[in-house]
């Protein structure tokens, strides 16, 4: 089994941050992708942040220098650093991965259950 936790989310004021952090645990052979994707009310879900084990990252043009994605060395943990945030960043957070449960085996997206962030304006 594999489980994806989240922590970090919460209400927050317009210009204000939050750090957002999941942690994978079970039986993970490599992670190869994470990153977040949220979902605001009546909007489809959105990439926010990825990265890749080759440490190449993406990010939607609406958090481009604001957010960062980062792992933490040596652990399945990934965090979503989130400065100057708006209004408009309000929805639910979902960190997911990208992972091998053993060397040979496929790929299996899986998806942690989603933390709350409101910014007020």
């Amino acid at each position: 089994q594999v489980q994806l936790v989240e922590s970090g989310g919460g209400l927050v004021q317009a210009g204000g941050s939050l750090r957002l952090s999941c942690a994978a645990s079970g039986s993970i052979f490599s992670i190869n992708a994470m990153g977040w994707y949220r979902e605001a009310p009546g909007k489809q879900r959105e990439l926010v942040a990825r990265l890749t084990s080759a440490s190449s990252t993406n990010y939607a043009d609406s958090v481009k220098g604001r957010f960062t994605i980062s792992r933490e060395n040596t652990t399945n943990t990934w965090n979503l650093q989130m400065n100057s945030l708006k209004a408009e960043d309000t929805a639910v957070y979902y960190c997911y991965a990208v992972l091998r449960r053993t060397g040979w085996g496929p790929e299996y997206n899986y998806w942690g259950q989603g933390t709350q962030v409101t910014v007020s304006s």
